[in-house]
């Protein structure tokens, strides 16, 4: 079974596609890529054939379906594609960030689901209408294709009631869906199930914080296989500062800036979620690399940036160690956690006094999978690449062999 796997982002970031290519007969990965913006009318498809020369094509429009046609034309490209047509792709297969309470399993798409899916774009307006652009796209240009949906959300629907829950009238809840949701979900269920086959224990055995670092950041306290808390809330705005987002901050904030500053609605949230984070205390960039380069060439703010990330992360660390009762393993995944030593090692020092150790010359990596914390630790440190689009295509897999 060959599996397309799609990550529809918004046009505001840098790669509005990434996809994966799947035989899921022995889980190879027959072919990757993503779509760049280049300049702010067009796009190049970045296009990564196992085993050949990666291709660059220019997309016609810069849309969501002639960028996807330009993947299904290079998949298929007698020099540079893995298949001999698009009949061999037996499913598609779809990151969607916002699923709500409603859907905690990947499923089918129908015109319900996504009529469902419209409902939560207010709860992640730059992700959940652009996830939706992707998959109207694949449905025009394949058919006939079974298309399915796996959530962000879904994982982390084993929350209890005291760990999703707001300070705020129960009705917020109940009329309005107000409550924490979590993301990230699959790169957190990769991580934890890959923790139990390095430290060989059963998942049920094991408690586990996954530190998904990336532009985006969460955390999420994983018990014996189950999601039981995460840092990311209503919106993915919550939780340790990112790179542009603010991160959990006093709700009174909001309307005092607005007040102090004349912001609008509108201006506000770009302010917090475009504006913020480490791009917004350092003044240097969003980019985690940029920053640790101007700290390194005594850039106060630059510092002072990466000092208060590391600074949230950690506090998160210590909630969950709180929540569970204790924790056999930290694993840090996505961009920064699998690529910066520095920033492991800032998070890490000062918890020693708890069983977490790092060991300097194991995590002087990037990219790899390794344990890093030291022979004497208590708590296993691990440096875990994450790999959502395997996540995804085992699920679709499932999904479609379910209906068979």
């Amino acid at each position: 079974m060959k599996i397309l796997v799609m990550q529809c982002s918004s046009t505001a970031y840098r790669c509005p596609i990434k996809y994966k290519f799947f035989d899921m007969n022995n889980e190879t990965l027959l072919s990757k890529g993503l779509v760049e913006k280049v300049e702010s009318e067009s796009w190049v498809l970045h296009h990564n054939p196992t085993n050949k020369p990666i291709k660059d094509i220019s997309v016609d429009e810069p849309d969501y379906t002639c960028a996807i046609s330009a993947i299904l034309t290079a998949l298929t490209d007698k020099n540079c594609g893995v298949i001999q047509s698009i009949q061999e792709i037996d499913a598609v297969g779809f990151r969607v960030v916002h699923g709500g309470e409603k859907y905690s399993k990947p499923l089918i798409i129908t015109p319900d689901v996504e009529n469902f899916l419209e409902e939560c774009s207010a709860m992640a307006p730059l992700h959940n209408p652009y996830n939706i652009a992707g998959i109207k796209a694949c449905e025009n240009l394949l058919p006939n294709v079974p298309m399915v949906a796996m959530f962000d959300t879904a994982f982390h629907q084993t929350m209890p009631a005291k760990a999703f829950l707001y300070g705020i009238p129960y009705e917020a809840y109940e009329k309005h869906g107000v409550r924490r949701y979590g993301f990230h979900g699959m790169s957190h269920q990769y991580v934890s199930e890959r923790t139990a086959v390095l430290m060989d224990k059963p998942l049920s055995q094991l408690k586990i914080i996954t530190c998904h670092l990336g532009n985006g950041a969460s955390l999420a306290a994983i018990q014996y296989g189950k999601s039981v808390d995460t840092s990311m809330g209503f919106t993915p705005l919550d939780g340790p500062i990112m790179n542009t987002r603010c991160g959990g901050i006093d709700p009174a904030i909001f309307p005092y800036l607005m007040k102090k500053e004349g912001l609008s609605m509108e201006h506000m949230d770009s302010y917090l979620n475009s504006r913020s984070g480490v791009l917004g205390l350092s003044g240097v960039s969003g980019d985690f690399r940029k920053i640790i380069l101007s700290a390194q060439k005594g850039n106060e703010r630059a510092e002072i940036a990466l000092d208060v990330f590391a600074y949230t992360i950690k506090k998160f660390i210590g909630q969950y160690m709180a929540a569970m009762n204790g924790v056999d393993a930290i694993i840090f995944t996505a961009g920064i956690g699998e690529n910066s030593p520095s920033l492991r090692a800032k998070i890490c020092t000062g918890m020693e006094f708890i069983g977490v150790e790092i060991d300097p010359c194991r995590n002087d990596i990037t990219g790899v999978e390794r344990e890093i914390s030291a022979a004497g630790s208590k708590i296993k440190l691990f440096v875990i690449p994450t790999n959502e689009e395997l996540m995804i295509a085992r699920e679709t897999r499932a999904v479609c062999a379910s209906l068979a």
